[in-house]
């Protein structure tokens, strides 16, 4: 085959064959293929797009261009959820444990953050002690004994998806539901799960800003999975506001405990029990209502907190920390942000109170860079709440002084102030299955 040949054909708006696909991704993750062809051909996917079989195609293929996990040996039904990403979004800390503690295998890799905090691996290290870089035997045998486990993604996971994602974030083709859908659902079919549950954002603070783009990623993403043999379910849920009141990442995990000892912020809760309950339908073969009252149960009983301390512990963690928060990292520099005025708060750009997030030292600019686990913001108010001028909205954590006024600043120019409280906004918008 000559790759000249299926630039041609895709740029034509014809489909490629699975042989076609396969040349492709074989031979650019074994370095036979140059970047300058590889690059032209997501170009012209970005215009013509794929159809749903190439898409599988594409999809199954990376996955196999690398390790893949075998999840066969653990008992029950192995589950797995992914979070298109968000400000505050520390879904995975409290739907993983309460999952497991309802009975489902909870299997989790997880990555780390580019962008305004850090991923679900960068929150779980802000815990003292505790490990994600684990061998694969021991991860198989922790989901076998406690039916939980969030480890850090090995470098052997879906390469190709690594190198392509490198050169489609150099070449402007990113934005393109066949590239996006293939790069997340590879890594999600290479960690082996049997269960998978999406939570695909949109809004200010979400990759996709539009209810329609989300709606089309996750139906893709969807079709994917089931193309797969997989269980599937995707929710398209709201990020308009951040998520839950902390943004950083001790800060957050602080959050999740909370939220597992049954107190905590409402719409946070309600989010993660539905996750949990969709979950635990395709796990366990019980209604989403019915799955739906034991999630909720296991967040008043203190079972769902219970299992993440014995997780915590497992990883060599110390569970003490999420009883006694003081015991996080602490940040040197506190301060709060006054509102300028009185009304109410009738918008919050999350993307903006994420890069202020960022900005204190919660992020990461560059894939190696530094993250202070103790940096972020803990949200006073939010959008639809009363406000008087002079009362705190939010408080800033940092170990950088220089950080405080510019990240201030920020913080307010994200935040709209009205006379009037704003319309009620939905949490969740969809489920797609």
């Amino acid at each position: 085959m000559l790759m000249r040949e299926i630039i041609r054909k895709k740029r034509a708006g014809e489909p490629l064959t699975d042989a076609e696909i396969a040349f492709f991704i074989h031979g650019y993750t074994a370095g036979q293929i140059p970047d300058y062809e590889a690059a032209a051909l997501l170009m012209a996917i970005c215009f013509q797009g794929m159809d749903e079989r190439e898409t599988l195609t594409l999809t199954l293929e990376m996955a196999h261009s690398g390790e893949e996990l075998d999840l066969s040996s653990l008992p029950g039904v192995t589950a797995d959820k992914h979070s298109t990403g968000g400000v505050g979004d520390k879904t995975t800390l409290i739907v993983a444990p309460l999952v497991a503690a309802l009975g489902g295998r909870m299997a989790k890799m997880s990555g780390r953050g580019l962008g305004h905090t850090g991923g679900t691996i960068d929150k779980l290290e802000s815990i003292p002690g505790f490990q994600t870089a684990l061998s694969r035997e021991r991860f198989l045998r922790q989901v076998a004994e406690i039916g939980l486990c969030v480890a850090s993604q090995t470098g052997d996971l879906a390469p190709a998806d690594k190198k392509l994602y490198s050169l489609r974030d150099a070449t402007a083709t990113v934005e393109s539901i066949p590239l996006i859908a293939s790069s997340i659902m590879s890594k999600k079919l290479a960690s082996g799960a049997q269960c998978i549950v999406l939570d695909v954002k949109c809004g200010s603070g979400a990759f996709m800003k539009t209810r329609e783009d989300a709606l089309h990623l996750a139906r893709a993403m969807v079709r994917i999975g089931q193309g797969a043999g997989r269980r599937m379910a995707a929710l398209i849920t709201n990020m308009d506001i951040p998520l839950g009141h902390a943004v950083g990442n001790a800060l957050e995990v602080a959050e999740a405990a909370e939220i597992l000892r049954g107190a905590g912020d409402e719409a946070l809760r309600k989010l993660c029990v539905e996750l949990s309950a969709q979950l635990l339908a395709l796990s366990i073969g019980e209604s989403v209502p019915v799955c739906r009252e034991r999630a909720a149960a296991a967040l008043c009983d203190g079972s769902a907190f219970e299992k993440l301390c014995e997780m915590v512990q497992a990883q060599g963690g110390d569970p003490a920390v999420l009883e006694h928060p003081e015991r996080f990292p602490q940040a040197k520099h506190k301060v709060e942000v006054l509102s300028p005025r009185s009304g109410y708060i009738g918008h919050m750009d999350a993307e903006g109170i994420g890069r202020a997030a960022m900005l204190l030292g919660a992020g990461r600019k560059e894939k190696d860079g530094p993250i202070d686990p103790s940096a972020g913001i803990l949200l006073h108010k939010k959008t639809g709440d009363a406000v008087a001028c002079g009362d705190p909205v939010a408080r800033l954590f940092t170990c950088d002084e220089a950080f405080c006024a510019p990240a201030q600043e920020l913080l307010l120019a994200s935040m709209q102030f009205t006379e009037t409280p704003p319309a009620s906004a939905s949490l969740i918008y969809d489920v797609i299955q």
